[in-house]
C-alpha cells in the first residue's frame, strides 16, 4: 500500500462507491418489480423481464448475492479511507474519515440510488440483471454457503424460502388493484370487474323475482285467457301450473307454442308436451354457483325452492348477467316498473320492488342485507305496519308512505334530493 498513490486510492474508493450503489439500487428494483407485469412482459419475450423473473424464482439467492456483494464493497472501501486517513492525514483523522464516509455512502450509495429505483424499478432491473446473473455464477458456492446457514434459521421461524403465497392476490387486494387501475381500465369495465368479484356474495334471493310477481300459466284457466297471455307476454319463458304457482307442471317458451295457437290442435296438453321440465334451486345459492349451474344444466330460468320444497321466486340467466354487466337500459321506467318518477324531484316505488335493484339503477343505497323489498325494509324498521301519511328517513332517504294494502306498503314515495349524509341511519319522523 505505501506504493501507492492517493490517486490511484480514490479512484478505487470511487470505483467501491459506484459498486455499493448499484447493490443498493439493485435490490430496491428488483424486490419493487410488479410481479404481475413482469410474468406478463416475460411471456411476451421480453428479455430484461426473462431474466429478473428466473432471478427471482429464488429472491433468498439473488439477496444472498447482492449482500454478499454489498457488504464487501462498503467494508473494502471503510479499509480504503482508513488506509488514506493514516498515510496522508494522520491517525487522528481515521475517525473523521468514517464519518465522512458514512455520509457519503449514506447519500450517494443508499439513499439517491434506492429512491431512484423505487421509483423506476423495471429501469434499473433489467438492466443490472446482465450484472446480477453472471455474478451468481460466478460467487455461487459462496451464495449457496450463506443460504443454507439462512435458510435455516428462516425454517426455525417457520418460513419457507421458496414459498410463493405471498405473490397470491386476495379477493379484497384483487378489488383494490382494480379500484386502482384508473384510466388502464374504463370504469364502466372496473365496475363489472367488481360485481364479478361480488357474486359470491350475493345469492339467488337477493335478485329473484318474487313468487306472488312470477307470470305463468294456469292451466286451470280458459283456453282463451292462456292464448291471450301468450300473445301479449313481455317473457319469453313461462312456468306451467296447476291452481297455485307451487305445482309447477313445466317451463314452456313462448316461441314453440305460437305456431300451435291458430290450429284446431292446440289445447292445454299441446303445452305440457312442449314444455321442459322444471329446473329447481334451493335458496341461498351465491350467484357465481347458480352461473356455473345454468352453464351445466343447460337452463337460462329456474325456480327457487325453500327447506319445504316452497317455491319463493324466479331467477333467469339474465338476472344474474345484470349483476355483472348492469341493467340493459338506462330508462327507468322501463328497467323498474315500480319506480315512478314525479315532478316535484321525488319518485313514487311499489312496496314490492326489489331493493337491489332500486340501488343498481337510481344509484341509492339503501340497505340490502336484511329485507329484499322495499315494504320488507320499511316494516322491519318500524317493527309494525305503517298507516298512510307516516314519514320515515331510512339510509338518510326521506320515505313518506302513501298507500297501505293487504297489510303491506303498497307505495311509498322517496325524496332522495332530500337524503341525509351524515347522521343515523334511519330515523322517524
Amino acid at each position: 500500500m505505501d506504493d501507492i498513490s492517493l490517486t490511484t486510492l480514490l479512484i478505487i474508493l470511487f470505483l467501491l462507491l459506484l459498486s455499493s450503489a448499484f447493490f443498493s439500487a439493485s435490490e430496491t428494483a428488483m424486490m419493487s418489480l410488479n410481479r404481475y407485469r413482469l410474468r406478463h412482459l416475460a411471456q411476451t419475450g421480453h428479455p430484461g423481464a426473462k431474466r429478473a423473473q428466473k432471478l427471482l424464482n429464488r429472491p433468498d439467492r439473488l439477496i444472498g448475492l447482492i449482500l454478499l456483494g454489498n457488504n464487501f464493497v462498503n467494508i473494502l472501501a471503510s479499509s480504503i479511507t482508513t488506509i488514506i486517513a493514516i498515510k496522508y492525514f494522520g491517525e487522528a483523522w481515521i475517525a473523521a474519515a468514517a464519518g465522512i464516509l458514512t455520509l457519503v455512502i449514506l447519500l450517494f450509495a443508499e439513499v439517491t440510488p434506492k429512491t431512484k429505483a423505487a421509483l423506476n424499478p423495471e429501469h434499473i432491473a433489467f438492466p443490472a440483471t446482465l450484472v446480477l446473473k453472471p455474478l451468481l455464477i460466478i460467487c455461487y458456492p459462496m451464495v449457496w454457503a450463506i443460504n443454507i446457514i439462512a435458510n435455516n434459521l428462516l425454517k426455525l421461524l417457520g418460513v419457507t424460502p421458496n414459498s410463493d403465497a405471498l405473490q397470491q392476490l386476495t379477493q379484497d387486494e384483487l378489488r383494490t388493484v382494480v379500484n386502482e387501475a384508473g384510466a388502464l381500465i374504463p370504469r364502466r369495465h372496473q365496475k363489472m370487474l367488481l360485481n364479478i368479484l361480488d357474486l359470491e356474495k350475493v345469492t339467488i334471493e337477493d335478485i329473484m323475482v318474487p313468487r306472488n310477481e312470477i307470470i305463468g300459466i294456469d292451466l286451470d284457466d280458459d283456453i282463451q285467457e292462456i292464448v291471450k297471455l301468450l300473445t301479449s307476454c313481455q317473457h319469453t319463458r313461462l312456468p306451467l301450473y296447476r291452481e297455485n304457482i307451487n305445482n309447477v307442471l313445466g317451463i314452456m317458451h313462448i316461441r314453440n307454442a305460437l305456431p300451435y295457437i291458430h290450429k284446431e290442435e292446440f289445447n292445454k296438453e299441446t303445452l305440457l308436451s312442449i314444455a321442459k321440465e322444471p329446473y329447481f334451486m334451493p335458496e341461498g345459492t351465491p350467484l357465481n354457483t347458480q352461473l356455473l349451474n345454468f352453464q351445466r344444466q343447460k337452463r337460462r330460468i329456474g325456480l327457487v325452492v325453500d327447506e319445504y320444497g316452497d317455491i319463493e321466486g324466479l331467477v333467469t340467466l339474465e338476472d344474474i348477467l345484470e349483476e355483472i354487466v348492469g341493467e340493459f337500459t338506462t330508462d327507468v321506467a322501463t328497467t323498474i316498473k315500480e319506480i315512478h318518477p314525479q315532478e316535484d324531484g321525488s319518485y313514487l316505488v311499489d312496496g314490492g320492488a326489489n331493493l337491489r335493484e332500486i340501488n343498481r339503477t337510481m344509484q341509492w343505497s339503501f340497505p340490502t342485507d336484511g329485507p329484499k323489498t322495499l315494504n320488507g325494509l320499511i316494516t322491519d324498521y318500524l317493527e309494525s305496519i305503517p298507516v298512510p301519511g307516516t314519514s320515515l328517513r331510512i339510509a338518510g332517504y326521506p320515505i313518506e308512505i302513501v298507500q297501505i294494502a293487504e297489510n303491506t306498503v303498497k307505495t311509498a314515495r322517496i325524496y332522495p334530493e332530500l337524503r341525509v349524509v351524515e347522521g343515523k341511519s334511519g330515523e322517524e319522523d
